[in-house]
């Protein structure tokens, strides 16, 4: 059950992720499968950021990415047996880097799987089914610069796509004529930041809609009308920092909101107060705790969204803003 609370559970969420997955002969494992790489990524990114990257186990993780490497495409599936995807390619990449296990991958190959996966329109499809959006458009320019084969990319093909997904709102939708959605905002803001090529960007209309994306509880939602929902912690704050207008919203209510969603009994965060939690919502909860300067956690990455001292350590850190990290 969830209740009301001023302190981020960390010890109870550590706990929670690390009950994930025990129970595989639950329904709810299988039909998840589908998210798996995802959710190992969503789980060790909220424990690096909390501080506890050794609460999972390392070799199993590590050995149930490379159990998902699809040989035919040459990339990385959701779960075992499943097809490459670009989003699970990406996380794989992410959960190897934070591993320290980068050469567990044929980057040639997963480079080339990438790369075949842009369209002539400059977007790209998320796998050989072909479906396009600007979600996978980010997973490719994100996964090639981890990958250090970033100058394999056309990006003036890539980036003129961008430049048709801009709305006169400032915001950027999924396709070309979508409307402006605070995750799009957030991929095409990151990958236009790792492209160094933000002045795309019309940054103070921006600034102004995703400032209005904070309700009077404190919440953020994704576009005007809807609903507030923990994940927009991150999907809102991370272009803020990039745009360097983090200080736009209240962070003190966006705080108490976040932390109101926490489930207090069994750990981990929902999208508002009294839902389930899920692991979606505790790490983009703890991401966006951790741009808001809260006490006690590491610092994240916008841009990539893992923790910041991995991607400065690869040199990769581009510009961003977050709030000085208070103390207890």
């Amino acid at each position: 059950m969830s209740s009301s609370t001023s302190k981020l559970l960390i010890p109870l969420h550590v706990q929670y992720i690390q009950s994930l997955g025990e129970s595989k002969d639950d329904l709810l494992y299988h039909l998840t499968a589908h998210l798996r790489m995802n959710a190992i990524y969503w789980g060790l990114t909220a424990l690096n950021i909390m501080q506890h990257k050794d609460a999972l186990s390392r070799t199993e993780m590590i050995d149930f990415v490379v159990s998902c490497w699809d040989d035919e495409a040459g990339a990385f599936g959701a779960h075992p047996d499943h097809d490459a995807h670009l989003h699970a390619t990406l996380s794989a990449i992410q959960i190897l880097i934070m591993q320290d296990a980068l050469d567990r991958v044929d980057v040639d190959r997963v480079v080339k799987f990438i790369l075949s996966l842009q369209q002539p329109s400059g977007v790209f499809a998320g796998d050989q089914w072909g479906e396009v959006d600007t979600r996978f458009l980010y997973c490719a320019v994100n996964a090639l610069s981890l990958l250090g084969r970033l100058h394999e990319l056309d990006v003036e093909k890539t980036v003129g796509y961008l430049r048709q997904c801009r709305n006169f709102d400032g915001g950027f939708g999924a396709v070309a004529g979508a409307e402006s959605h605070a995750a799009m905002v957030f991929v095409c803001t990151a990958a236009l930041a790792i492209l160094d090529r933000l002045d795309e960007i019309d940054q103070e209309t921006l600034g102004w809609w995703l400032a209005e994306r904070q309700l009077p509880n404190g919440g953020l939602n994704g576009r005007p009308e809807k609903l507030e929902d923990v994940c927009y912690s991150f999907w809102v704050l991370s272009s803020m920092s990039i745009l360097k207008k983090i200080r736009w919203v209240d962070a003190d209510k966006l705080i108490g909101f976040i932390l109101s969603a926490q489930e207090t009994e069994h750990g981990g965060i929902a999208d508002r107060p009294g839902d389930q939690p899920d692991v979606f919502h505790t790490h983009f909860g703890v991401a966006g705790l951790s741009l808001l300067g809260y006490p006690g956690l590491a610092d994240l990455d916008p841009v990539y969204c893992m923790p910041a001292k991995i991607i400065e350590r690869m040199g990769l850190r581009r510009d961003w803003e977050a709030l000085p990290r208070k103390t207890e």
